[in-house]
C-alpha cells in the first residue's frame, strides 16, 4: 500500500514559513504602533491633562456648599470678562490652559530603578567574593578580582528572576585562567551552582576567545506530555523533548486541550543511519523501561519488535500478542531462543540483500521491513546463564550489532548503572546513540555519553528526565514522553487510555497457529 504524503500544513518547511510570516506581521504591527505613539505623544499628553483638569473642576464644584456656589460663579465670570477685555487675553488664556494640561497629563509612573537593588547587589557581591580565589593571581599587575573589590567590571550583564535569584549572568575572567581544562571548569560551575541558588539547572557557555562565561538558568522541561502519535517519517524515532535552542525542528503535539509545538530529540535508524543502535542507562525508577515502551510503540507503526525483559516485572505485558510483536521473553530459555533467531534472521537478511544487489533487483520486502531487538536489563540473563552453565545471551547480539544497519535491524539496550560492568564489549562499542536518565553524577553522564553535559544535573528529577547524545553530536537535555505500563494499578486513567490507543490490534484469533521464530518474518507486502 502506497504511503500517503503528510498534509502540507504539517510539513517542516510550510510550518517554518508560516511562523516567519506571523513573526514578520507582528513586528510590522509593533513598529507601526510605536511610530504612531511617538507622533501623537504631545496630543495624548494634553488630552489626558484636560481630562484631569475637568475632573478636578467637577470635584471642586461638588465640594462647594450650595450657598457659596453663586459667589464662585461670579468669580469665574469676572475672571473670564477680564481675560476677554485684556490685550491678547484669549491667546494667553489658551496658552496657560494648554501648559497646565500638559503638566497635569505628564507620565507620573516612577522610573524603573537602574541597576540591581540592595539585595541583588549583595548577591552579586557574594558571587564576586566567592570567585576571587579562582580568578586572581598575586603576579597580576591589574587584577580583575581582588579581595574587597567591586563586581561591576567583572559582571557586565546580569538579570534576576521574580524570586530575586540570578537568572542570567555574564562573567569576565582573566586570560590566564585555564578554561580549557575540564577540572578547572567544573570547579567554577560547581561554585556558581551553589552560590546562585540550588535546585535549578544552569547552562554554562564558555567563550575562550573573549574570556567570558555566560550562566543561564534553564526552565524545567515539560514532564507531563503523554504518549501519542508523532508526526515523523519512517526511520525516525522520538526519544523525547529538549530545549528550543538546541534543535531546529518542532513537532505538533496534543498537550491537554491545546496544540503546542515542542522541539524533539529525533533518532534516525536504518541503512543510512550513523547511530543504528541505542544504549540507555539509569538507576532503578529513572524511566529506562518507559523509554523502551515509547520506542516500541513507535517502532510497531513500521516494523516488527522482539522484546527480552530481564527485569521480569511484566513491564511489557501490554505488548504480548500484538501485531508486529514477535515475542516478549522474560525467561532465560526463551531469551536465548529469541536472540539466536534474531542472529540468524540478520544473517538471512544480509544474504538476501546481497543476492538482490548482485542481480540488480531491489531488496525483498521481508528484508526491508525494520526489525527491532529490545533488551531490558540483559545483565540479569548474563548472571543466570553463568550460574546455569549456558551461553551469555549478549554474545548472540554480536551479529545484529555489527551488521544490523545493512540488514535494517536495530538493537536497543537498557541497563542500570550498578550492572554496567556486565555489558559486553559489543554492546559498548556499537551503541553510538546514548541516553542517561534519572539523577546521575557528572562523571557517570560523561562516562556513558562520551562528553560532559553543558548543564548542571539536579538532585531530584521526574522519571524519564536526563540527557541524550547521538553519535558525536551535542549533549541534549531530554524528557521522555509519559508512557507508563497501562496494566499498572498506579497508572492514571488518562495515561492508561493514551497508551492503549497506541497499541496495535491482537495478532491472531483464538486457535490460530503460533509464530515459528525459526522462520523469517513474512510481512503483508511479501504475502501479497
Amino acid at each position: 500500500m502506497a504511503r500517503r504524503p503528510l498534509p502540507r500544513i504539517l510539513s517542516k518547511d510550510s510550518a517554518q514559513i508560516a511562523r516567519m510570516q506571523l513573526a514578520r506581521s507582528r513586528e510590522l504591527a509593533r513598529t507601526a504602533a510605536d511610530s504612531a505613539t511617538d507622533v501623537l505623544h504631545p496630543l495624548i499628553t494634553v488630552t489626558r491633562g484636560l481630562r484631569r483638569l475637568a475632573s478636578a473642576g467637577r470635584r471642586r464644584w461638588a465640594d462647594t456648599p450650595k450657598d457659596k456656589r453663586g459667589q464662585l460663579l461670579f468669580l469665574v465670570a469676572s475672571v473670564a470678562l477680564v481675560v476677554v477685555l485684556a490685550p491678547y487675553g484669549p491667546l494667553l488664556a489658551v496658552i496657560t490652559l494648554m501648559s497646565a494640561a500638559a503638566w497635569q497629563g505628564r507620565d507620573r509612573t516612577p522610573p524603573a530603578p537602574e541597576g540591581p537593588d540592595e539585595s541583588q547587589t549583595e548577591r552579586l557581591q557574594s558571587l564576586y567574593d566567592a570567585l576571587v580565589p579562582y580568578f586572581s593571581s598575586p603576579e597580576d599587575p591589574a587584577p580583575l578580582y581582588t579581595h574587597g573589590g567591586e563586581w561591576g567590571k567583572a559582571f557586565p550583564a546580569h538579570e534576576f528572576d521574580d524570586s530575586g535569584r540570578v537568572g542570567h549572568l555574564v562573567i569576565r575572567y582573566p586570560a590566564y585562567f585555564p578554561d580549557g581544562e575540564h577540572d578547572a571548569r567544573a570547579r567554577i560551575e560547581q561554585l556558581l551552582t551553589a552560590k546562585a541558588g540550588r535546585g535549578r539547572e544552569y547552562h554554562f557557555t564558555w567563550d575562550e576567545e573573549g574570556n567570558q562565561l555566560t550562566v543561564t538558568v534553564l526552565p524545567p522541561l515539560p514532564a507531563d506530555i503523554p504518549a501519542q502519535h508523532f508526526v515523523t517519517a519512517p526511520g525516525e524515532t522520538v526519544l523525547g523533548f529538549t530545549d528550543p535552542s538546541e534543535v531546529q525542528r518542532t513537532l505538533p503535539l496534543s498537550y491537554g486541550e491545546e496544540q503546542i509545538d515542542v522541539p524533539p530529540v529525533v533518532w534516525r535508524t536504518g541503512v543510512r543511519s550513523t547511530e543504528p543502535h541505542l544504549l540507555a542507562m539509569g538507576h532503578p525508577g529513572s524511566g529506562t523501561s518507559t523509554l523502551l515502551r515509547s520506542i516500541a510503540l513507535q517502532a510497531l507503526r513500521y516494523g516488527d519488535v522482539l522484546i527480552v525483559d530481564g527485569g521480569g516485572t511484566g513491564e511489557y505485558a501490554c505488548l504480548t500478542g500484538r501485531d508486529g510483536v514477535l515475542a516478549v521473553e522474560c525467561a532465560l530459555p526463551g531469551a536465548l531462543a529469541s536472540l539466536e533467531w534474531a542472529a540468524q534472521e540478520t544473517e538471512r537478511r544480509l544474504i538476501a540483500v546481497n543476492l538482490a544487489r548482485q542481480e540488480g533487483d531491489p531488496p525483498p520486502a521481508d528484508a526491508r521491513r525494520p526489525l527491532w531487538i529490545m533488551l531490558d536489563r540483559p545483565s540479569v540473563f548474563t548472571h543466570l546463564a553463568g550460574a546455569d552453565g549456558r551461553k551469555d545471551p549478549q554474545t548472540l547480539l554480536q551479529v545484529p550489532l555489527r551488521h544490523g544497519r545493512a540488514a535494517n535491524v536495530t538493537v536497543v539496550v537498557a541497563e542500570q548503572f550498578d550492572s554496567a560492568e556486565a555489558l559486553s564489549e559489543a554492546v559498548r562499542q556499537h551503541t553510538r546513540a546514548r541516553v542517561v536518565l534519572g539523577p546521575a553524577a557528572p562523571r557517570q553522564v560523561e562516562a556513558v555519553l562520551g562528553a560532559p553535559p553543558h548543564t548542571t544535573p539536579v538532585g531530584h528529577v521526574p522519571p524519564g528526565r536526563g540527557y541524550a547524545r547521538l553519535g558525536v553530536g551535542p549533549v541534549h537535555r531530554l524528557q521522555v514522553p509519559r508512557t507508563p505500563d497501562p496494566y499498572d494499578d498506579a497508572t492514571s486513567d488518562a495515561d492508561r487510555q493514551a497508551v492503549l490507543e497506541l497499541l496495535p490490534a491482537r495478532a491472531t484469533a483464538v486457535g490460530a497457529e503460533p509464530t515459528d521464530l525459526t522462520k523469517p518474518a513474512v510481512t503483508a507486502e511479501a504475502a501479497g
